[in-house]
């Protein structure tokens, strides 16, 4: 696997950069060697976070964690790698290399019930109306929404607008 370590708010120390990869390590048998892990450490007032994100074949598997200790939110980070790995572990066989699952390489500790079908429970349609990202952000505000899919006024495209955990907004567009 190959690693990219970027820090914001933060400097990179050997030892967080070492202690990503020893960590990071424990997945390398479920990805070719030519995979890319990009790893973001940031800190916002006292809250020390890691962003981890892995594209693969079209896949990609992403940890975002906070703690008060950068070491811990390592920890918390791939665990969730962890699970998101053995939770979708029959869809995800077909994207990682052969042999990604034998069970000699598949030891996670804890037994996480693996999801065999995506059930959907409510199906909604409603009429697009084409407007700015402001107003989507308003109208999502307004039904109290964590996110919003609306036509952009300015590019004709659907986009989605959503809140995130730092209390900001994010914009999704599509890329053809």
């Amino acid at each position: 696997m190959k690693f990219i370590v970027s820090g914001k708010n933060i400097e990179v120390t050997e030892a967080l950069k070492g202690r990503v990869m020893k960590k990071m390590g424990k997945l390398e048998k479920f990805f070719n060697p030519d995979t890319e892990v990009h790893v973001t450490m940031s800190v916002q007032k006292s809250r020390q976070i890691i962003e981890v994100t892995i594209p693969f074949n079209g896949v990609v598997l992403r940890a975002e964690e906070a703690n008060d200790d950068m070491y811990a939110s390592i920890d918390k980070a791939i665990d969730v790698l962890e699970r998101q790995i053995r939770k979708n572990k029959t869809r995800l066989e077909k994207k990682l290399h052969e042999d990604a699952f034998a069970d000699e390489n598949f030891s996670i500790p804890g037994d996480i019930p693996e999801e065999h079908e995506f059930k959907i429970l409510r199906s909604k349609k409603f009429a697009f109306k084409p407007m700015v990202v402001e107003e989507a952000i308003l109208q999502m505000n307004l039904l109290g929404h964590q996110f919003f899919m609306f036509s952009n006024g300015e590019t004709n495209k659907v986009n989605v607008v959503y809140k995130r955990k730092d209390g900001n907004y994010g914009l999704i567009e599509p890329e053809f």
